[in-house]
């Protein structure tokens, strides 16, 4: 139970906020109503995703002070635990790609990877050509054709095709690239990964008791953020989601969390 203690927790706390929203929009209990853009708890607390804020600004709309106010604080929220933490601990579309990826190493699909190339950098290219799309057509342009709010609503309000965005994904993390749309196309990971660039928590990596044994890069969905395994550096990316892998699969216990100190990582 100790080397799923976090992926766990992170199932509870993903399925636990389906299940509010469900139940606000079918039962009325209004513990939090809306969706992944935007928010209410206990119909008085503003919560806004700030990409969407972000482009909403670019198409031109005038933003009421609840949005901004709803952007600001999951912005200070993620800015201190870590911006992809949204991605591992709340996004829906984790649990898809997770299952694609436990089974690409179950049946050692790993191969497939090798011949599909793809940069992780598209997601940031894909944060601009939102922007701009955004622009230009006077619209939240993600949001039209964004997989997180279209699984969030087939799971919550039961649109069927909600549902077919789940198996495209799966599929494509399955059997195209691992770790496909999470790690390489998503603009909403990439824009967390900004926000949480300087987040205070962190994985520590105490290289003393590290053997190498390479378990975590095998379970790590951004595997590049644990390049100190085979090196004495500390520096861990902010590609990486907090998912807590690592530390769970860990036996040397050489990663954990830890608030990041700012000045001993200056010097």
């Amino acid at each position: 139970m100790k080397k799923y203690r976090f992926l766990i927790a992170r199932r509870f706390t993903q399925i636990s906020i389906l299940v509010l929203y469900s139940l606000a929009n079918i039962y009325g209990i209004n513990i939090l109503m809306g969706n992944l853009s935007s928010s209410l708890i206990f119909e008085k607390i503003p919560l806004s995703d700030p990409f969407a804020v972000l482009q909403m600004l670019f198409a031109g709309a005038v933003l009421s002070f609840d949005i901004l106010i709803g952007a600001f604080l999951i912005a200070i929220f993620y800015f201190t635990l870590g911006g992809r933490a949204f991605c591992s601990w709340v996004c829906p579309v984790n649990i898809i790609t997770d299952s694609a990826n436990y089974l690409r190493r179950k049946f050692n699909f790993q191969q497939i990877q090798k011949n599909q190339p793809a940069s992780r950098n598209i997601r940031y290219w894909a944060i601009g050509i939102t922007l701009i799309l955004s622009t230009l057509m006077g619209v939240t342009a993600f949001e039209l054709v964004s997989p997180v709010s279209m699984v969030h609503r087939g799971i919550v309000f039961g649109l069927g095709f909600g549902w077919a965005t789940i198996l495209v994904i799966f599929l494509f993390d399955l059997f195209v690239l691992k770790n496909g749309w999470c790690g390489h196309i998503c603009p909403l990971g990439g824009f967390y990964s900004l926000i949480g660039r300087f987040s205070l928590i962190r994985v520590h990596h105490d290289h003393e008791k590290c053997t190498a044994c390479m378990k975590c890069k095998v379970v790590c969905p951004e595997v590049q953020v644990l390049h100190m395994i085979t090196k004495s550096s500390e520096p861990v990316l902010q590609e990486c989601t907090n998912c807590a892998r690592c530390v769970e699969v860990c036996d040397d216990d050489a990663l954990n969390f830890s608030i990041r100190n700012y000045i001993k990582d200056k010097k």
